[in-house]
């Protein structure tokens, strides 16, 4: 069985609707001004992403977009790497393996691809908390178009607050390297 570190209680959902940064709807507008490295959380925005000529750094997906498979074109679209791991998420939730195939992820000098067991939408959020300041985390934002997130100690702060809203293990707080709120 896989663990769970973290989980959004249905209580809390609302306060994690909104996007964490700019909505754009062209990649190419959203990499203009976008920091290193890139993690790309989403089979969609990935798909936008390779499409204008960009392998993201760390790239997360599920075959899932708004929880229905996605098109096989983008299914094809994914970026061609030699590194691809699988672990298991499920909806709802983040698990430890998805947090440490994150934080493996950014250390490797080589581009990552992350195939989720589940559902990877929640990997926004640990991602920010373990990427370098100066990284962009890029993720779909379901009928709008993809956010992104450039990384400081600022925004990881307010992540990480807004992680305090979570269910936590204390292993969640373990593996992104930061105490837990309050």
């Amino acid at each position: 069985m896989v663990r769970t570190v973290a989980t959004l209680p249905e209580t809390e959902r609302k306060a994690f609707k909104e996007p964490l940064g700019p909505i754009f709807t062209e990649a190419d507008d959203l990499l203009a001004d976008a920091g290193e490295p890139i993690i790309a959380v989403g089979d969609v925005v990935t798909y936008h992403l390779v499409r204008a000529g960009v392998t993201p750094h760390l790239t997360l997906v599920d075959g899932l977009t708004e929880r229905q498979a996605v098109a096989e074109e983008i299914g094809r679209g994914m970026p061609a790497v030699d590194r691809v791991e699988t672990v298991e998420s499920a909806a709802g939730t983040i698990s430890a393996p998805l947090v440490e195939a994150l934080v493996a992820g950014l250390d490797r000098d080589e581009p990552t691809l992350v195939r989720v067991d589940g559902e990877e939408d929640l990997a926004t959020l640990p991602a920010i908390l373990v990427a370098p300041d100066g990284a962009s985390v890029v993720y779909g934002h379901p009928g709008q178009g993809m956010a992104r997130v450039d990384v400081t100690p600022e925004v990881r702060e307010q992540v990480r607050v807004l992680c305090g809203r979570l269910d936590t293990e204390p292993r969640f707080w373990d593996l992104v390297g930061l105490d837990a709120p309050g």
